[in-house]
């Protein structure tokens, strides 16, 4: 495990990032810790389909991701990732009638793509 002070992430976060590489990076500000960073390596922990999925789910309800984004993260097809949300009780589009109508033409574009 490694600390980093907040100065040194904020003045070069590659730096941290590629500490996290070989060990989990705790960022301190001044005595307590702000945050952690780990290397998520697709052999290891992102590996693990639940773990992906989560991390997909988490993005989207948090409107991080676009479902589209957040589909391909989860390594699903967009309408499974949308009935998986559905059965979370997230929604899957956000926003009001005018950006449902936008993602809906998107959804359709896509469908008829993928078809």
């Amino acid at each position: 495990m490694k600390a980093v002070s907040v100065r040194e992430f904020e003045n070069n976060p590659s730096d941290a990032l590629r500490l996290a590489k070989t060990g989990v990076v705790v960022v301190m500000n001044r005595n307590p810790p702000e945050a952690v960073l780990m290397y998520l390596d697709g052999e290891t922990l992102l590996a693990e389909p639940a773990v992906r999925t989560a991390i997909a789910v988490a993005l989207s309800r948090d409107n991080a991701l676009p479902p589209g984004r957040a589909a391909r993260l989860a390594g699903m097809a967009l309408g499974d990732f949308i009935r998986h949300l559905s059965r979370l009780a997230i929604p899957a589009l956000k926003g009001d009638a005018r950006s449902l109508r936008g993602d809906l033409d998107d959804i359709g574009a896509w469908l008829a793509r993928s078809a």
